[in-house]
C-alpha cells in the first residue's frame, strides 16, 4: 500500500527572485537600452519589482509601446541581446540560498530549476553561478509545451528528478508559480525575498507557507520533511 503522503524528495526553484538574485543584471540591460535610444536610465528600484513578469513587462517599465507593435519588437529583441551580453555580471545566489542547496544535498534530497526563462538565458546562469552540476534538473521556459502557470514543466521535473509530485515542494516568487506548483500536486512556498510588487498578495495565492529568506526553508523543511 502507497503511503498517503510520502517523505520529501525533492525541491523545485523559479530562478529569478527565488534562486537567484538576477534583477541587477535585467536592470542593467534595461538602461543600456534606455541610454542607446537617448534616454535617461531609471533607477533600479523601480525595475527590481517586475523583474518575475518577464522581458515584456520590463521594457513596459520603460518604454509607453504596446507589445504587439514593432517597435515593441525590435526594442525586446535588442534588449534581449544586451541581457544575454551581461547576463551573470552581478547575478547570485540570494544570501542563504547556497546553505539550503547544501542542507537538501546532505539530507539526501535533490534539488532542482523550472523557470519561465527560455533556455539560451537560463543555461548561461546556471553555470555561471557553478550549479549546473548539482542540479538534478533545469526546466526552462521552452522545455515544455506550456510555461508556468501550466503544471507541465512542474510535472517533467518530477519525472527528470525520478519523484512523484507528491514528493516535491515547488517555491517562487510569482503567483503562477503557486498556481503551477498546485495543479501539478506540490507542496508550494511563496518566496517573500524575491520581486513581488506592491499590489502582490500572496497570502492569497493558497501556498502551504509564505517564507522570508531561504534559511526559513530549512525550518520549513525541518518541520514538514518527514511528514
Amino acid at each position: 500500500m502507497s503511503q498517503a503522503n510520502p517523505p520529501m524528495r525533492t525541491v523545485l526553484f523559479d530562478l529569478d527572485g527565488t534562486l537567484a538574485d538576477t534583477a541587477p543584471d535585467l536592470a542593467y540591460a534595461l538602461n543600456c537600452l534606455l541610454e542607446e535610444q537617448g534616454r535617461a536610465p531609471l533607477p533600479y528600484e523601480q525595475i527590481r519589482p517586475v523583474v518575475s513578469n518577464g522581458a515584456n513587462a520590463i521594457l513596459r517599465v520603460g518604454y509607453d509601446l504596446p507589445p504587439e507593435s514593432p517597435e515593441f519588437a525590435l526594442l525586446r529583441n535588442r534588449f534581449l541581446e544586451l541581457y544575454r551580453a551581461h547576463v551573470a555580471r552581478e547575478t547570485r545566489l540570494f544570501p542563504g540560498m547556497d546553505d539550503l542547496l547544501s542542507y537538501i544535498e546532505d539530507a539526501a534530497m535533490n534539488w532542482g530549476v523550472v523557470t519561465n526563462k527560455p533556455a539560451f538565458l537560463t543555461d548561461p546562469i546556471i553555470a555561471a553561478l557553478g550549479l549546473a552540476p548539482r542540479a538534478v534538473c533545469v526546466v526552462s521556459g521552452d522545455t515544455t509545451a506550456n510555461k508556468k502557470p501550466h503544471p507541465e514543466p512542474l510535472l517533467h521535473a518530477c519525472q527528470l528528478a525520478g519523484s512523484a509530485s507528491g514528493q516535491c515542494l515547488y517555491i517562487g516568487d510569482a503567483e503562477r508559480d503557486i498556481t503551477a506548483g498546485r495543479e501539478a500536486g506540490m507542496a508550494t512556498l511563496v518566496a517573500l525575498f524575491g520581486y513581488l510588487c506592491a499590489d502582490d498578495h500572496p497570502e492569497s495565492w493558497g501556498a502551504d507557507d509564505l517564507v522570508s529568506d531561504p534559511l526559513a526553508i530549512i525550518a520549513w523543511l525541518e518541520r514538514h520533511r518527514a511528514r
